[in-house]
């Protein structure tokens, strides 16, 4: 960012999945004008599985409640009411498509995305007439890491191309897929029938899962 466009940066260096960096968080950003703040950090798991059936139940639990929710609130807590005195700025919270229906074998991630939508429809209906943008950002697959995505195809874009389809929305859509193709799979799952998208997102993981678990051999 310093050599590309000539601005400066600051980076404060924790792990999300932890619940004593906040202080630091805050020190670091002491004297600090935040007009933008993007909630990005995210986590999900390593491949689809049955809730009780899950590796380290416990440890998954906290990591992705601390990192998928915890992060989103506390974040918006140090940022938001410098905005709010300034009267302007822009919280964009990236959420999933995950969390616009339940998913199953993917229950954790599912419901901590659908917090993160639904506590950025709340914050844009209380902050909104104060002069803060609120959006809840629902993407479908973009190819990451997290998602475990090598070759960007149609429906899965890079990074690169997703940002700049979904940067396009802010400050005119406070909920949004992001992406034209993943609006138009958005609308498919809110007008088809639940238990439709419950069978066919049950089979997708369900095959998911044992493709990953013959390849790791743990069948």
């Amino acid at each position: 960012l310093e050599e590309k466009f000539k601005v400066e940066t600051r980076t404060i260096a924790v792990d999300f999945t932890t619940e004593d960096i906040y202080d630091k968080i805050k020190t670091g950003l002491a004297g600090l004008e935040i007009g933008v703040l993007v909630n990005n950090v995210g986590m999900s798991y390593e491949y689809p599985e049955y809730f009780l059936d899950i590796p380290d139940l416990d440890g998954t639990i906290k990591k992705l409640i601390n990192v998928n929710i915890l992060s989103v609130c506390k974040m918006t807590r140090l940022v938001l009411p410098g905005m709010v005195e300034r009267s302007k700025g822009a919280i964009l919270n990236i959420s999933s498509a995950s969390g616009m229906l339940p998913v199953p074998l993917l229950t954790i991630y599912s419901a901590t995305k659908a917090f993160v939508d639904f506590f950025s429809r709340c914050l844009h209906e209380e902050y909104g007439s104060k002069g803060i943008f609120v959006q809840s950002v629902l993407p479908g697959y973009v190819a990451t890491k997290m998602a475990n995505i090598r070759k960007p195809t149609l429906d899965k874009p890079p990074p690169e191309i997703f940002v700049k389809s979904a940067i396009k929305t802010v400050g005119l859509q406070s909920r949004t897929n992001g992406y034209p193709i993943h609006s138009l799979m958005g609308l498919a799952l809110t007008n088809l029938p639940p238990w439709i998208c419950y069978k066919v997102t049950m089979s997708l993981n369900k095959s998911t899962r044992a493709r990953y678990l013959k390849k790791t051999k743990k069948n």
